[in-house]
């Protein structure tokens, strides 16, 4: 049954079918090989379930945040404030795309959202200041994957629906990890443009009454996150509502800058329902396939599989990070994480692992998935916005950036406490 799964799931990815069907056909025929049931007339109260539920509903909700926030001009602002905070440092503006990349991830939710707004600010300065432009395109191409870890996140509602853990605790043990790992980004920058001093570019300097000037920029899009993040812990609403009350703060500000208009609203409403439509589609067919996993028995098979084999703890989840770090190579890491979750988070929490503690991990791996050769998402954003050159300069660039997440896996690790301490604070 094992093999059968792996090796349909295989042939239909290799045919380019799109995800969402993938999914569902892949259901559709397991079901026929091995249920003596019409399971396929469940596929009907399974969309119902998945389309209904209130916690879900936040993902349009911040889709839209983030959709609202791009055409703002809110990021133009919050990139002219980094770089007169971060300008100095050995690598110049290319540590202000990891900051306006980690700051607008803290508003929007979405790596691709990030990736795109973040990369069609910055690329412009990268020929005028000299930079490399490898590292450079590399630089937005990681800090647009923050989006999938530093909350509010569309990934981490989705991990926390499909393993039952809650979502702010999520939020919580994610927001070291995330800043952490910006951190870790820059930190790369500085060792690269250290050894190298030319790929650093032409040095910039600020006076702080400009930097104190352009806080201005930055007050708007950290309110919105406190607003978001606060509503949550402080008992005030829910995921779902903290979510609709970003979309409103959103509209303020949108309103604020004078940008608030019917083309706005039009444009932004539109790319919700286009992104929102590819994301439920996704998630409607994988849930069925996980009612088809759980119906022929396949997900207590692979947990008995696993466990026959004997290995440690650690040996198992070392052989799990490995498994998602060759998928996220060739499956989108929305479709992945809602795939898989439902039969690895068993298997983890059978080995003694933390259910929240692991959905760092996955998050960190979504992120990985978006950087990683040959499908990783965030690098054909990237070129997309370039607009020119060849993309094995961005497969290139982002590799110093790679190996930073590889040293956040293994700090999650080494010492789950990064993650599981925050959390641990709020009980």
């Amino acid at each position: 049954m094992i093999n059968t799964t792996l090796g349909l799931f295989l042939l239909l990815f290799a045919a380019s079918i799109p995800v969402a069907a993938v999914l569902g056909l892949l259901g559709l025929a397991l079901g026929g090989l091995y249920s003596s049931l019409p399971i396929h007339r469940a596929i009907g109260e399974v969309a119902w379930g998945a389309g209904t539920d209130f916690i879900l509903f936040a993902v349009p909700l911040y889709i839209l945040m983030g959709e609202l926030l791009l055409r703002s001009g809110v990021a133009d602002r919050m990139y002219e404030a980094m770089r007169h905070w971060l300008s100095w440092l050995p690598g110049g503006l290319m540590h202000s795309n990891i900051g306006a990349c980690t700051m607008f991830a803290a508003t929007s939710g979405s790596s691709v959202a990030t990736a795109a707004t973040i990369g069609t600010v910055a690329l412009p300065q990268q020929k005028r200041h000299g930079y490399n432009e490898r590292l450079f395109l590399g630089s937005i191409a990681a800090g647009g994957t923050l989006g999938i870890l530093i909350p509010p996140s569309i990934n981490a509602i989705l991990y926390g629906y499909l393993a039952e853990v809650s979502v702010p605790q999520l939020y919580l043990a994610s927001f070291i990890p995330g800043f952490t790992l910006a951190a870790l980004f820059m930190l790369t920058i500085l060792i690269a443009c250290l050894l190298r001093p030319a790929w650093g570019g032409k040095r910039e300097t600020s006076s702080w009454h400009e930097r104190r000037a352009s806080l201005a920029h930055l007050v708007p899009p950290l309110f919105i996150f406190l607003l978001v993040i606060g509503s949550i812990y402080s008992g005030f609403a829910t995921p779902t509502e903290s979510a609709a009350l970003g979309v409103l703060a959103s509209l303020g500000l949108v309103a604020w800058n004078r940008r608030l208009s019917w083309k706005v609203m039009r444009e932004s409403f539109e790319g919700t329902m286009r992104t929102t439509a590819m994301v439920q589609l996704i998630v409607l067919g994988a849930f069925f396939l996980n009612f088809v996993f759980s119906s022929i028995g396949l997900t207590r098979t692979v947990v008995e599989f696993i466990r026959a084999l004997g290995w440690s703890p650690y040996w198992m989840l070392f052989a799990i990070i490995v498994f998602y770090l060759i998928l996220g190579c060739f499956m989108d890491a929305m479709a992945m994480m809602i795939t898989t979750v439902p039969i690895v988070v068993p298997i983890v929490v059978a080995l003694g692992f933390d259910p929240i503690w692991f959905g760092v991990v996955m998050l960190v791996l979504c992120e990985t998935g978006m950087v990683t050769p040959p499908f990783g998402i965030n690098l054909f954003v990237v070129q997309s916005v370039r607009g020119r050159g060849s993309l094995d300069d961005v497969f290139i660039g982002v590799a110093p950036f790679v190996v930073a997440l590889f040293a956040m896996l293994g700090l999650l690790v080494a010492f789950p406490g990064i993650a599981m301490w925050l959390p641990g604070q709020f009980r």
